[in-house]
């Protein structure tokens, strides 16, 4: 009886997994590493979304003992720190990591090692701000999980109100992850100004490139700030200064002066590529080019600008002098000038369009309608009157998250549905997206659309709990609900992800039509990205290719 031996190059598929895991953890490809943010910023998106669960569980009725005053702030503390710099700051560097070099038709990112350092800056930044909850009392006195709000506002982060060393893991935490950011910052930078194809100007780059080359001077310009403040209340906290501590002629206005004038870019830095995102899906399912292209990129550098000079209309409570509240004011209503062309400019591109709601298209529409209700009431609280009655009420949390929510993540899983073919080369469930954005449309403005009147009636937000009488109830109870109808919206999508990547239909190399260099390699995209570097002859590159007698095949 003859026996089979198995040949001694043969790879066991414990191995074979194992090495594949060991090729993604040292890859230096941009678009290994843009999956890995994407991926990673989903995770926490999850731990995120439990976190607001448990704080929307509380509130449900009044005098609830869900959670503990301090497991309440607790919560808030690090829901709003995870969504912020772990969930929207990775996905959209992700996204941009994984499309920039493949839309202007390069090989890589400018400095492929500096990427991947960015990337394991961010995951190290991460785990240690999660270490402190996790290990508590038993990592060096951590005691727990940092709860002084994602802002930090002095005096809370004083030793007086901030025993035990959670925040400071919260401060060394976001610090490591910042320069992991700065990092991506610099090879965006690089990449987009260095490593064009031929043919392709500043004037024929994809809207989305052009937002992410804002976000990366903006990142470059609030991160290094907020880097600062956190040494300065490092060194409060361990070696007795006193930048911070008003009992030593410190300031608590100065930390918030440093800490929004990173604060409010990074609005900016997380709406700016999801503007990217709407400007590339709108045109394609419009069948239109983008209207009025040139006005949008100089909206885009105008947010850029007058975003570094709006800061302190967080702080019109503060006691600033009436002319610099006035100053304030006007530059805030300043910047709702080029957002609005933005929103102009999407409906002139989709008036008159052959327009065809693919899920991509739903989401972006979902975006337009949701950060539309965020602007607007980010317009009545530039009003200094308004504020003074509405300042830390739940109108504010409304308005944030129709802006951050509403409209980041709206867009976030638009461009999942748009882009995973060329990532994956499968077709995610054209109905299953649709339901996922139906149900998370209805418990979206379930969730925040009743904080905008539980917040005029006079609730303040960062409270664990609240009176009854006051006319509260009704507008918790119907937050609460929304929540488990969320959850099923992102669910229904997390299939369609899964379900593709299992078993959808093969996407082929361009299956929206779309404009774009990206779409002309194949999906998903070779290491190398291209077998030869495109020339780039408009502003739509590839139709130019499929269209060579159109008349307009020259627009730029």
């Amino acid at each position: 009886m003859s026996t089979l031996h198995a040949s001694p190059h043969a790879v066991s598929p414990e191995r074979g997994v194992l090495e594949r895991l060991h090729a993604w953890a040292i890859t230096v490809d941009h678009k290994k590493l843009g999956v890995m943010y994407i991926v990673a910023g989903l995770v926490f998106f999850v731990v995120a979304g439990l976190e607001a669960t448990a704080m929307r569980l509380q509130l449900i009725k009044p005098l609830n003992d869900l959670l503990t005053p301090q497991g309440f702030n607790q919560m808030f503390t690090m829901h709003g720190t995870t969504m912020v710099f772990l969930v929207g700051m990775p996905i959209l560097l992700g996204v941009g990591n994984y499309l920039v070099p493949l839309m202007i038709g390069a090989r890589d990112m400018a400095f492929p090692r500096l990427n991947a350092f960015g990337f394991w800056l961010f995951i190290f930044g991460a785990l240690l701000l999660y270490f402190s909850w996790i290990a508590g009392d038993g990592l060096y006195g951590a005691g727990g999980a940092p709860d002084v709000g994602w802002f930090a506002y002095s005096p809370l982060t004083s030793r007086t109100f901030s025993r035990g060393n959670s925040t400071d893991y919260w401060i060394l935490g976001i610090m490591v992850s910042g320069f992991g950011s700065m990092t991506t910052a610099i090879n965006f930078m690089a990449t987009i100004l260095c490593m064009r194809c031929p043919g392709m100007t500043l004037m024929r780059m994809p809207l989305l490139v052009w937002m992410m080359l804002v976000v990366a001077v903006l990142v470059l310009t609030a991160i290094p700030v907020l880097t600062a403040a956190q040494v300065m209340l490092l060194l409060d906290r361990t070696l007795g200064a006193h930048f911070f501590d008003p009992q030593q002629q410190g300031s608590t206005v100065l930390w918030q002066h440093l800490f929004w004038f990173f604060g409010h870019p990074e609005v900016y830095i997380l709406i700016l590529p999801p503007f990217g995102f709407i400007s590339e899906i709108v045109p394609v399912f419009s069948r239109k080019v983008i209207f009025g292209y040139a006005l949008m990129v100089a909206a885009t550098v105008g947010i850029g600008f007058i975003s570094l000079g709006v800061w302190a209309h967080h702080m019109f409570v503060v006691g600033l002098p009436p002319w610099l509240n006035a100053l304030f004011a006007a530059s805030t209503f300043l910047i709702s000038v080029p957002t609005g062309i933005k929103i102009f400019n999407w409906l002139g591109t989709m008036w008159g369009g052959r327009i065809r709601f693919a899920s991509p298209m739903l989401f972006a529409s979902g975006f337009l309608g949701m950060f539309l209700i965020g602007g607007l009431t980010g317009i009545m609280l530039a009003v200094v009157p308004f504020t003074h009655q509405l300042s830390d009420s739940y109108f504010v949390v409304g308005h944030f998250h129709y802006v951050l929510f509403g409209g980041t993540v709206f867009a976030i899983f638009g461009a999942i549905a748009f882009w995973f073919p060329k990532v994956t080369g499968r077709m995610m469930s054209e109905r299953l997206n649709a339901w996922s954005f139906w149900i998370l449309l209805i418990g979206f403005n379930l969730v925040f659309l009743p904080m905008h009147f539980s917040g005029m009636l006079g609730m303040p937000r960062r409270i664990y709990t609240y009176q009854p009488g006051r006319g509260f109830e009704l507008w918790n109870l119907i937050s609460t609900i929304g929540v488990p109808v969320q959850i099923v919206g992102v669910g229904l999508f997390v299939c369609s992800m899964v379900r593709a990547l299992v078993k959808g239909p093969v996407a082929g190399n361009d299956p929206w039509d779309a404009w774009t260099l990206e779409w002309a390699t194949t999906s998903p995209p070779p290491e190398h990205n291209f077998d030869r570097i495109p020339v780039c002859t408009s502003a739509r590159p590839l139709w130019d290719r499929k269209n060579p007698q159109d008349p307009d095949c020259n627009y730029e």
